[in-house]
């Protein structure tokens, strides 16, 4: 059972993290930035509109979602593993009174909490360069960053506790994030690609995530909100629960 001992792991990681969030702000919204004005405004210069917006409007909330997936991802693969192995910090965790699903549960909330923390000065500098206009939809657009953290940092924790090293990380970042962030609409619409990359990319979570980002950034018509949302909730859970097992394994012998 997860209780609130969670947040104690939770506040351990953002108390560490206020001694050098600076250096990990620019790790984490670093490439999405350049991405974004590289692609928007070089790439821009040539196509014009895409699906009836600017094109660094268009890619502008996929971007937002990228920067929240890696943010977890990072946090959760390098970071919790550093916290695992090196440090031994989850050794130590658990030798209070916090349970293996709290622990689990507050690594996984933590790297939420970084992919919220970048998509939020994301948005912060896409308003300042008139590229995100404030508005209600940012009621929506932060909650949906937060989920899209919450379902990669389950996944980042699932590859965590199977990894024998760091290196180990090159398969997940390759074959699973690398295909994610140019398979799932980012740069352009899933239409213009062949009918089979299509449906490879309506198994992948940030196709989701950036169809329901997309829709409250600036109106789009074509997101499936409440499918996208049991999709990834559902998935959420399902990783939340695996990523558990999966560290069980690892830890207790």
């Amino acid at each position: 059972m997860i209780s609130y001992r969670a947040l104690y792991v939770w506040r351990r990681n953002f108390t560490v993290y206020s001694t050098y969030y600076k250096a990990s702000l620019v790790g984490n919204i670093g490439e999405p930035l350049l991405y974004l004005f590289a692609m928007g405004f070089g790439l821009g210069g040539y196509i014009t509109e895409m699906n009836g917006v600017s094109y660094i409007d268009f890619i502008a909330p996929g971007l937002l979602v990228t920067s929240a997936m890696h943010s977890a991802t990072f946090e959760c693969t390098f970071g919790s593993f550093t916290r695992l192995t090196g440090q031994r910090t989850f050794d130590s965790i658990l030798a209070t009174p916090v349970s293996l699903p709290d622990l689990v549960f507050g690594e996984i909330t933590w790297g939420m909490t970084k992919s919220v923390i970048s998509g939020t000065v994301m948005l912060i500098i896409m308003a300042l360069f008139g590229i995100y206009k404030p508005s209600v939809g940012i009621v929506a657009i932060l909650p949906l960053v937060a989920l899209t953290g919450y379902v990669f940092a389950s996944a980042a924790l699932c590859c965590t506790a199977l990894s024998p090293s760091y290196e180990f990380f090159h398969y997940y970042f390759v074959l699973f994030i690398a295909p994610m962030f140019f398979l799932s609409g980012v740069f352009f619409p899933l239409d213009r690609f062949p009918a089979t990359v299509q449906w490879l990319s309506l198994g992948l979570p940030a196709t989701y995530c950036v169809s329901l980002v997309r829709y409250f950034f600036h109106g789009a018509n074509s997101a499936p909100i409440a499918p996208a949302l049991i999709f990834l909730l559902t998935l959420g859970a399902a990783l939340t629960w695996l990523s558990i097992r999966l560290m069980k394994k690892r830890l207790v012998v």
